[in-house]
Formats: C-alpha cells, structure tokens, sequence
C-alpha cells in the first residue's frame, strides 16, 4: 500500500517566535568587495512572513507581519520546505532591530 506523502501549507510559530524569510546574503560589499562564500556575518536581515499569537498580543513586543528585521542566527531553527528554502524560526530575543520608515510617534 503506497503512502501519501503529508505536504505543509502553513507554518505558525508558537511561543515568543516568528517566521523569517531570510534575505539573499551579500556576496559584495558597498564599495565591491567580493565576499568569500565562508565569510559569516553574525547577523541577518529577513522578513516576518507570520507570528506567534503571543507575539502579536504582547504590546511590549513591537513586530507585525512583512516587517524587517536584523537578528541573530544563533538560535534560529531552519524550516525545510525546498532545498534553497530561506525560511527560520526565529526566537523573538533574537531579533535585534526593526526597520522602520519613520521614527515611532511621527505620523
């Protein structure tokens, strides 16, 4: 008898996480470096693609969905989808910063 292989349409995050789509790493520097493929950088860019029903109910944490952030990879569990999959789940106190368009309590 032939086993249907389960395939996942939807990944949530429990606790203080959130689902990362990591950015491309930077093979360049600004002025045309060329990185090697070894060089890590102890921090990552990526996106929120989804969070935790924690997170988005703790007023002291301020991620929302599609946000970028800058975290540390220490602790981030990768999610195998695809082989070139770039998606992590990433522990909250390891996201170090947020890019935001304007300063908080500007309109």
């Amino acid at each position: 008898m032939a086993t249907k292989k389960a395939t996942l349409q939807y990944i949530e995050p429990i606790g203080g996480r959130v689902l990362v789509l990591k950015d491309e790493p930077k093979r360049e520097t600004k002025g045309g470096i060329a990185l090697p493929e070894a060089a890590e950088i102890p921090t990552i860019t990526g996106r929120i693609v989804t969070i935790s029903q924690q997170v988005a109910h703790d007023e002291d944490v301020p991620l929302r969905q599609y946000d970028k952030i800058l975290f540390h990879p220490k602790n981030a569990i990768p999610v195998d989808f695809e082989p070139d999959n770039q998606l992590f789940v990433v522990p909250v106190e390891d996201i170090v910063a947020v890019f935001r368009n304007d300063k908080p309590g500007k309109a």
